[in-house]
């Protein structure tokens, strides 16, 4: 039934939604699946690393209830040998993590009942992300496709990306510096005070710019709920190819800083790129 609907919903808006979605290269031998806003971030590093020549990919669930066997297993290649399963939820006592439990049982399934795409069981393995809202970023999926690279005696079976496990020791190392957005975009932090109008100034350049040019645009604003008088900080993205960064932006190749008593306050060049702007207002 819901995919006689999403069929529908293709006709009439031209959007194909599918219950399992695989991107990445066609003969990819490390996977990683995940759901929600973490699938573009996974996309825009799957898509630098496959330039790059490693073969990697991605599948995205749509539809975890009911979770259709069939359709998930067809959309890995038959190549694959490593999966990386991401729950952004920790289940203290179970024996794994729901999606990961789900994507083992569902693969060990269609291998026995000869539906899968390969007759060797891959690896498959549980993490964790974004605990604690902790953001979610292209450096950490690369440390997962790392991981998944390790040799059996090195790699991390259950791991947690983007917090510092000091308890159980189970945290992949990333280098914050790995970048995988495209270097033609723009991408700029701007440091304000809240009611001083860097934020509406802001969201109406994004308006501006996405609504009367080819660019294609984001913003992010981060401020307390009390915002006049607390600190603002705007992320503005845009460029000529369509933006999948759902987080903040960690190397910023423009800065501006609307308070000077900020200069002494905060580290307003902390995510300056190297060569990049700094505009104190």
């Amino acid at each position: 039934i819901i995919k006689q609907n999403l069929a529908k919903l293709a006709e009439l808006t031209g959007h194909q939604y599918k219950l399992y979605e695989y991107y990445g290269a066609a003969d990819a031998t490390r996977v990683i699946v995940a759901m929600g806003s973490a699938c573009e971030t996974i996309e825009e590093t799957v898509t630098k690393l496959n330039q790059a020549g490693e073969k990697v990919g991605a599948v995205k669930v749509r539809l975890y209830r009911p979770f259709s066997i069939d359709d998930f297993v067809n959309e890995l290649p038959a190549t694959t040998q490593a999966i990386a399963v991401l729950d952004r939820t920790k289940e203290s006592g179970a024996v794994g993590d729901p999606l990961y439990l789900d994507i083992k049982t569902a693969i060990i399934d269609a291998i026995e009942n000869d539906n899968a795409p390969f007759t060797h069981l891959p690896v498959v393995i549980g993490g964790r992300y974004g605990l604690g809202s902790k953001e979610f970023t292209p450096a950490m999926v690369k440390a997962v496709f790392d991981n998944l690279a390790l040799t059996k005696s090195l790699r991390k079976k259950s791991f947690v990306v983007g917090i510092n496990d000091d308890v159980n020791h189970n945290s992949l190392t990333y280098d914050p510096n790995f970048v995988s957005s495209n270097p033609n975009n723009f991408s700029g932090i701007f440091f304000g005070i809240g009611s001083d109008g860097t934020v509406g100034a802001n969201k109406n350049s994004i308006k501006i710019i996405g609504e009367n040019t080819s660019l294609y645009a984001q913003g992010y604003f981060v401020y307390d709920s009390k915002k006049s008088g607390a600190r603002t900080v705007s992320h503005l993205r845009f460029g000529p190819n369509i933006i999948k960064a759902p987080y903040l932006i960690h190397t910023a190749g423009f800065i501006a800083c609307h308070q000077f008593g900020f200069m002494e306050k905060v580290d307003v060049l902390g995510n300056a790129a190297k060569g990049a702007i700094f505009l104190l207002n």
